[in-house]
């Protein structure tokens, strides 16, 4: 290879490699940090998951009251107001009676008989008081870092384009690596290749054959 062609692949490889490290570096260190839990989940959930909340003390709390399917219906209402109940069901959830409303973004389930209500997605659980205060939420991590594995983001808006992408990054970023470490070498990697070869000369002492 002439050394003006070699010159420029050179820098085009330094350049490519350098930019395609620093643009996908935030989604190549995610699917790192997603491989590892996916393969050490237990390990993972025991530094990120809380106590369960208690959740007995709804038969207790002030203006706890037995709710109907219609106020039930206006309390999913406001959850999601931009979005319709494709069905309504009627269930037992972490035992109690419950009415279940699902939506597109997920599950509105109402404790029948305290007015508590959990607003629940393919990552989380919320957890409310029948006023609308927040009492908890439980972080679903092994959906959240298997989306991110799947998707390289927390919902559908990109589909799994930026993952895509990533991998692909990932393959120029490792050839373009390798072709960085060894042409600058090929010299030298040629010359003890040779020198590993077996020598075409003839052996000491015997002259070469004529024919």
């Amino acid at each position: 290879m002439k050394t003006a062609l070699k010159a420029r692949l050179l820098k085009f490889f330094r350049v490519t490699h350098g930019w395609l490290g620093i643009i996908v570096f935030p989604w190549i260190f995610v699917i790192g940090l997603t491989g590892f839990y996916l393969n050490h989940a237990q390990l993972v959930n025991g530094w990120l998951e809380r106590e369960p909340y208690d959740e007995s003390q709804f038969y207790n709390w002030p203006g706890a009251r037995e709710t109907p399917v219609a106020d039930a219906a206006r309390t999913a209402k406001n959850v999601w107001p931009d979005e319709t109940v494709n069905s309504i069901r009627e269930e037992t959830y972490h035992g109690f009676d419950a009415y279940v409303f699902r939506k597109a973004s997920g599950k509105i389930i109402v404790v029948r008989d305290t007015g508590h209500y959990f607003v629940k997605t393919n990552l989380s659980r919320s957890t409310f008081a029948p006023d609308g205060t927040r009492l908890d939420r439980k972080i679903y991590w092994k959906s959240v870092f298997a989306w991110l594995h799947e998707r390289g983001w927390l919902d559908n808006t990109f589909g799994t384009w930026l993952a895509d992408i990533t991998a692909g990054a990932m393959v120029i970023f490792s050839l373009s690596g390798l072709y960085l470490f060894f042409a600058p070498r090929t010299k030298r990697i040629a010359r003890r290749l040779r020198k590993l070869l077996p020598s075409k000369r003839s052996p000491a002492g015997t002259a070469p054959s004529k024919t």
